[in-house]
């Protein structure tokens, strides 16, 4: 197995939970879901030879971008 394809069977293991995560700090399925995605993203940007806890790796991610989000959410009018 490549490491993307890795990468991929790793990311949707944790999926559901970050999903939780995500919904319980932004209380919205669907931006949930995109918080989620976007931190794929990130992951498959970044060199994850330096990623040696992939699951606290993910927490941290989906936590930032939820918490970004929200700040948007705020500043708009």
């Amino acid at each position: 197995m490549n490491t993307s394809n890795w990468l991929a069977t790793q990311f949707e293991a944790e999926r559901p939970r970050l999903r939780a995560l995500a919904y319980r700090m932004l209380g919205s399925l669907s931006e949930a879901e995109d918080a989620v995605q976007e931190s794929w993203l990130h992951l498959s940007r970044s060199d994850t030879s330096t990623i040696s806890n992939l699951g606290g790796w993910l927490t941290t991610t989906v936590a930032r971008i939820c918490l970004n989000m929200l700040r948007v959410r705020k500043s708009r009018p």
